[in-house]
Formats: structure tokens, C-alpha cells, sequence
């Protein structure tokens, strides 16, 4: 399962996704995390509808199974990855 969490510099509620992101990885170790810096990757972004820091966009095998824009809660992310299986 895929987690994309975009990103911004100076975004104070992205260091509590961060965070809340790296408790989700320690639980659910086969989750691969990558963070998008939006400003070093403006098409990306745009491609994925981005439009806010922090947006959490989590894929399973069949595509998009959650989007949060704004700081997600841990237990939205575990919900979330058990659907992406």
C-alpha cells in the first residue's frame, strides 16, 4: 500500500502528520511512505488535485481508498490502510 503525503516547507500541521505518519509506519511496517515537497514538485501535484498542505493520499491495489487534506488522526490512517489491502 502506498501513503503520499504532501508536503510544504513551512506548514506547521504537515510536522504533526509527520509524526503521526512514522507512528502509522511503525505499526503497519508494509506501508511505503513517501512525502511530496509540493513546491519541488508542482506537476506532480497538480496532476493529484493538491490544493493543501498536508494532504495524506493513501492507494491500494485498485486506486484512491482515502484522502485527507489537513492533519489526519492515527486512527483514520490504520482504517485507511486496512482498506488498502
Amino acid at each position: 500500500m502506498q501513503v503520499t503525503f504532501y508536503s510544504s516547507a513551512f506548514c506547521e500541521p504537515c510536522m504533526a502528520t509527520r509524526l503521526v505518519l512514522e507512528e502509522a509506519a511503525r505499526l503497519v511496517p508494509a506501508a511505503v511512505i513517501e512525502e511530496v515537497d509540493v513546491a519541488l514538485a508542482l506537476d506532480r501535484a497538480e496532476a493529484a488535485r493538491i490544493r493543501s498542505t498536508p494532504t495524506v493520499v493513501i492507494d491500494g491495489p485498485d486506486g484512491e481508498v482515502f484522502r485527507a487534506e489537513g492533519a489526519p488522526t492515527l486512527s483514520q490512517l490504520l482504517v485507511a490502510l486496512a482498506k488498502a489491502v
